[in-house]
């Protein structure tokens, strides 16, 4: 009797030695939250410093990390609109720069000059129009560039974190939270998805419009796509008693809240004290303590209303350390101002010259490049082959 080759896998018995994979590791998803933890430090790196030559490193750290890391999932598809978004806050920033001058001093370096419309006293400060330099131009760009590395940095955490598995790892206090952030993440995604799907189709079906005119065309699939998959969501949400009030007691409820907002003012409070050398000696470390306990206390008492299973969790292992160690210890190498001029990560525009590139923070930089091979290659996607009979 003839059995495809896919039979004679499945009945292969699994047990026995591992396979020899000839050195290489076994490829598996990182945790979710290493992923968010060496973004956010790359990202707080990126805020020390305005050198552009730093922030086109971290942009190219970010493309090779997510190049080689990222799934075949349909989050993992958008980290170019990701930089497509970044182009435009700088484009925006510089605009702003342009036409809301500050004026132009007799070292700025004269570019050209836009119609001047007068404002009135109490607008005193702030002209519309008029000459733009050079050093007004390079100041917005860098600007700009920052806070687009900074969009980028929250992009590549997206695109290479599963938003649904890092929803596990959330206390059970904040689980309707999570629920309704890894909805808000996920959006994005697929409404990609379903613009790449649209514009599949009306290909398919001979649509030669494109641009401005193509719009009509593809927006109106995909708002009844977004519509027709929010409704379905918003069912299963139900089906599966989402926003049930479970166990909890009005009264611990109210206790819950009175601990979250004492706590969370205990942590604003301590860091207002941290952040102000006049503030009394109170309102710094023990406040924040305090806080902190407070939070703990009131995430620990609201997640006991939250009863959840959990099957196969994701491991913490050593990958995980070194993913996320990688990008602390750049964020705290580009904070301590060791081995390094801290003037050189915020390079002056006057003299205009090329701005220097400090060998710490360029090492700090690259070492958090090192998420890209320090991480285990992510699980290849299943492929349906067809079988001859044998």
């Amino acid at each position: 009797m003839a059995r495809t080759t896919a039979d004679a896998a499945a009945a292969t018995p699994v047990s026995g030695p591992a396979p020899d994979t000839g050195g290489r590791r076994l490829p598996r998803t990182l945790h979710p939250v290493a992923w968010w933890v060496w973004a956010l430090a790359l990202a707080t790196a990126v805020s020390r410093t305005n050198n552009p030559l730093l922030l086109f490193l971290v942009l190219a750290v970010l493309g090779y990390v997510v190049t080689a890391r990222r799934t075949e999932a349909p989050w993992a598809r958008g980290f170019k609109y990701y930089l497509y978004l970044a182009l435009t806050v700088v484009a925006i920033r510089v605009v702003f720069r342009a036409v809301f001058a500050t004026g132009i001093t007799p070292r700025d370096h004269f570019l050209f000059s836009l119609p001047h419309i007068p404002t009135p006293d109490w607008y005193a400060g702030i002209q519309i129009g008029g000459p733009v330099s050079l050093e007004a131009v390079l100041s917005a760009a860098t600007d700009g560039l920052r806070l687009a590395c900074m969009l980028c940095c929250i992009g590549a955490a997206n695109t290479l974190a599963n938003p649904k598995r890092a929803l596990r790892v959330l206390p059970g206090a904040l689980y309707e939270l999570g629920v309704a952030v890894t909805v808000a993440i996920s959006v994005a995604p697929q409404l990609v998805q379903s613009v790449q799907r649209v514009a599949r189709a009306r290909k398919l079906r001979a649509g030669r419009a494109k641009g401005f005119k193509a719009l009509r065309g593809i927006a109106v699939p995909v708002l009844e796509d977004a519509l027709e998959r929010s409704l379905r969501l918003a069912a299963a949400m139900d089906s599966r008693g989402y926003g049930r009030a479970g166990s909890a007691t009005p009264r611990s409820r109210r206790v819950t809240g009175a601990l979250m907002l004492l706590g969370m003012c205990g942590l604003c409070a301590g860091a207002y004290g941290l952040l102000d050398a006049t503030a009394p000696t109170v309102l710094g470390l023990p406040a924040m303590l305090a806080g902190a306990l407070l939070c703990v206390a009131g995430l620990r008492l609201g997640g006991r209303r939250v009863t959840r299973t959990t099957y196969r969790p994701d491991p913490w292992r050593l990958p995980e350390w070194a993913v996320s160690g990688a990008g602390v210890v750049a964020a705290v190498l580009l904070y301590s101002n060791l081995g390094y001029d801290p003037a050189e990560l915020n390079p002056s525009l006057y003299p205009l010259t090329w701005p220097a590139l400090p060998l710490v923070p360029t090492a700090a930089i690259l070492l958090a490049g090192t998420a890209g091979f320090l991480s285990p290659p992510p699980t290849a996607p299943r492929r349906t082959e067809k079988a001859g009979a044998t």
